[in-house]
């Protein structure tokens, strides 16, 4: 049996895809709704994560 995922980073890397999709879904409406900015923001999270994600990846 293997171990629980237990820390923030574990869970979040877990669902690290939902994550991106939701953080993207979210960037769309706010751009419906004419918030580029807010959009941009949020656009801005999923990148940081992505590419947090890529190095961690060559380790």
């Amino acid at each position: 049996m293997s171990e629980q995922p237990e820390s923030v980073g574990e869970i979040a890397q877990l669902y690290l895809g939902n994550i991106l999709y939701a953080l993207e879904s979210c960037a769309l409406t706010l751009e419906a709704d004419g918030k580029a900015t807010d959009a941009a923001f949020y656009r801005g999270i999923a990148r940081k994560l992505a590419e947090a994600h890529g190095r961690s990846k060559g380790e």
